[in-house]
């Protein structure tokens, strides 16, 4: 017998609808959906264990994952069966993990674990734009504690009318891709990329999309309290002990101030800090600091956070000593590494970007393979962050969410600037050496320039920066920073990342950790950043003013032909023994495509050597040679027979025709060696097909002037009479 199942459902306004059901699947869990749009189907469950965990933070798994069979399709690959996640799937992870997580209690512990997987595919319905939604019904659910509702929603903008969870199609032809996480209350969440927008333009997508939000939280409430909102569980919360926290909080607080306005480096304020709080462990006995655990840590950190807080709202002072806007030191270099494509670094402060750029083929080009989505990358970005950048020795295992998260954002900034046209593909890679503050923004900066020195024509240069927010909701006092530092992203209530070029944004990413930041403030922070997005990329042209007219003399040269379709297959030759043959031969890397709505071929020719180059355009030129009826031709004789010469086109070596020996000369020719012979090189006419032959018809007499007709022999004299 089918369980009773409950549903709701949510109108998007254009004939679309959402729906949010539950009480047919997975019921073992504490709570589980299945959120539907179109034949789009999610299925999300989540359990939270009952027994806290002994850690000091929550233990929280969000894991999204795309069934191949979804898609009614085999996985790729040896084995048939999906395996770890792709980076899409870790994208929309980190999506859903950045709303959910702050809206646990900070004394919660228990280990928790939100899957959100795709069961049913449907090409016109984006499923990760339902995946905030379908966790966070499925948390309202359960009985685990969380704050409220929220849910995610993408907006996109085409013609000018903004739309929520666009198709493909749609986003497309959309010149905002943004994501949105919000409550009914707040945004906490922004990430996308845009088309060189206004921060006016990007503060009106964001409160579209929380408009639709809103309608999203509620049909939530409805269908917990239509299935029966559970009691939210009881937990051991952590120990707390105000007459503890103020006491440490009057030995510490003045001592961090007067550090924290001392304005020093990072390693220096952190030791200092690190002294405070050692005399602070040394003023108890053994016995109180076993008796406190971490409570005596804890209450350390609240009144350092604090006291810098403090320092930042009531004099307009920062750690490092700067000014709420101001920038710490820039310098660049590009060109650095001999051997590569294009290479630069670029160093704000105690943050460290080393840029490489690649040059390839569409064979480099980054397969994506997803049950959702199937397509190719010919511009990437990787972000690599070893432990060394932030002074720590830990095992590398792999290449981790952050890492995948911070890449995804440097790519979206930079890749409406790389030209259509671009013949390459086009691999950046971002070692980061130093980290305090914004790796990722720095990787943005060192990858225009690296992408500049590799000799891509970028439309535009791109540069980014690091923005905090500090605020008291019972002052009204506010505070925005330009370039945060790694502590200030610690204890801000908002830290986001835009990039952009000097006409408008085209990435950002924001956390924001304060319930009803006002719009008027976003906008006055997002201003600020485009001064100090402007100051960097001042920096980032005069280092390297615009892109090199050339790549570089080791780098490949890229040269693009179309040929029709039907010589493919000669270009290849069979078994691909031609192309082979041509690329050992000119030292050449040639790639052949078929246009899939031309059906012409693709010919791509990567080399370092102009030569080669030409001997293989040469060899194009060649196999689709084709000879123009009534035109001329200077040929060479390249064998000899008894009823002609064979003859190749000079201009297209390869392609031989026959002279037939009637066609040599005016005169009667009885050998073909008494009129050419091997070697020579004389011209002749095209008459194309021979209907009579069947077969190509060319005429060296036909050039020669025609010799006068002999005089018919004198009539007979008339016989006598």
């Amino acid at each position: 017998m089918i369980p009773q199942v409950f549903k709701e459902v949510i109108d998007l306004g254009d004939g679309r609808e959402i729906s949010i059901e539950t009480g047919k699947l997975a019921k073992q869990a504490h709570g589980s959906v299945v959120v539907q749009s179109g034949n789009c189907m999610l299925l999300c469950t989540v359990v939270s264990n009952y027994k806290q965990s002994d850690v000091d933070f929550l233990p929280l798994t969000v894991d999204y994952r795309e069934k191949f069979a979804a898609a009614g399709r085999y996985p790729g690959g040896f084995f048939k069966r999906e395996a770890r996640p792709s980076d899409g799937e870790v994208l929309t992870m980190r999506l859903v993990d950045r709303v959910l997580r702050p809206l646990f209690p900070k004394d919660y512990h228990a280990e928790t674990q939100v899957m959100i997987q795709l069961m049913s595919h449907d090409e016109n319905v984006m499923p990760d734009a339902m995946a905030g939604l379908a966790a966070s019904a499925a948390i309202q659910l359960s009985d685990a504690p969380f704050e409220c509702p929220i849910s995610e929603a993408r907006v996109a903008r085409v013609n000018g009318e903004f739309i929520i969870n666009p198709t493909r199609t749609q986003l497309e032809e959309s010149d905002i891709d943004m994501m949105i996480g919000a409550s009914t209350d707040s945004v906490m969440m922004v990430e996308g990329e845009m088309d060189e927008i206004s921060e006016e333009e990007m503060t009106e997508a964001i409160k579209f999309a929380h408009e639709a939000i809103k309608k999203q939280c509620e049909a939530q409430v409805k269908l917990a309290e239509a299935f029966g909102k559970k009691e939210t569980r009881e937990y051991d919360g952590e120990r707390e002990d105000e007459a503890l926290e103020k006491k440490i909080h009057e030995m510490a607080y003045d001592k961090v101030y007067a550090i924290a306005k001392a304005g020093s480096a990072k390693h220096e304020r952190t030791a200092s800090f690190g002294e405070i709080k050692e005399e602070i462990k040394a003023s108890f006995s053994d016995e109180e600091r076993e008796d406190y655990g971490n409570l005596i840590s804890k209450y350390y950190a609240k009144a350092e956070k604090a006291a810098v807080r403090d320092l930042t709202l009531e004099e307009g002072l920062r750690l490092d000593g700067r000014k709420t806007d101001e920038i710490r030191p820039i310098w660049c270099e590009v060109d650095y590494l001999p051997s590569t494509h294009g290479s630069a670094i670029f160093t704000r402060g105690e943050t460290q970007a080393l840029a490489t750029v690649t040059l390839g083929t569409s064979r480099e080009a980054s397969q994506i393979d997803m049950p959702s989505y199937e397509g190719e990358e010919t511009f990437y970005l990787h972000y690599n962050f070893p432990p060394f950048s932030t002074g720590e020795a830990r095992p590398i295992r792999g290449t981790s969410r952050r890492e995948v998260g911070h890449g995804n954002l440097a790519q979206r900034a930079l890749k409406g600037m790389i030209p259509a046209d671009c013949p390459y593909t086009v691999r950046v890679v971002s070692e980061v050496l130093e980290s305090n503050g914004s790796s990722s923004m720095a990787t943005v900066c060192a990858g225009t320039m690296s992408l500049m020195d590799a000799g891509v024509q970028l439309k535009k240069p791109v540069s980014g920066i690091a923005m905090g927010l500090i605020s008291d909701a019972e002052s009204g006092k506010y505070a925005v920073l330009s370039d945060i530092l790694g502590d200030e992203d610690h204890l801000g209530d908002m830290d986001f990342k835009v990039t952009g070029t000097a006409d408008g944004i085209t990435a950002c990413q924001m956390d924001i950790k304060v319930k009803g930041l006002s719009y008027d403030i976003l906008v006055k922070a997002l201003k600020q950043a485009r001064d100090g997005r402007l100051h960097i990329l001042e920096k980032l042209t005069n280092t390297i003013e615009a892109p090199r007219t050339d790549v570089k003399g080791h780098a490949p040269k890229m040269i693009t032909r179309r040929i029709p379709n039907e010589f493919i297959g000669a270009m290849i030759g069979p078994g691909g023994k031609v192309i082979q043959e041509l690329q050992k031969e000119t030292g050449t890397t040639i790639v052949i495509n078929e246009d899939p709505v031309t059906e012409e071929g693709i010919i791509e020719i990567l080399g370092t050597n102009q030569e080669g180059i030409d001997k293989v355009i040469a060899k194009i030129d060649s196999v689709t040679f084709k000879p123009v009826k009534g035109s001329v031709y200077e040929v060479k004789v390249i064998k000899l027979l008894d009823f002609g010469a064979v003859v190749e086109y000079i201009d297209a070596p390869g392609n031989e025709v026959l002279l037939h020996i009637s066609e040599l000369a005016w005169e009667r020719t009885n050998n073909v060696t008494d009129v050419v012979k091997m070697g020579d090189v004389l011209d002749v006419k095209y008459f194309g097909v021979d209907p009579k032959t069947r077969k190509e018809k060319v005429s060296r007499k036909a050039l020669l002037p025609k010799p006068p007709r002999e005089d018919k022999k004198e009539a007979s004299p008339k016989k006598e009479e």
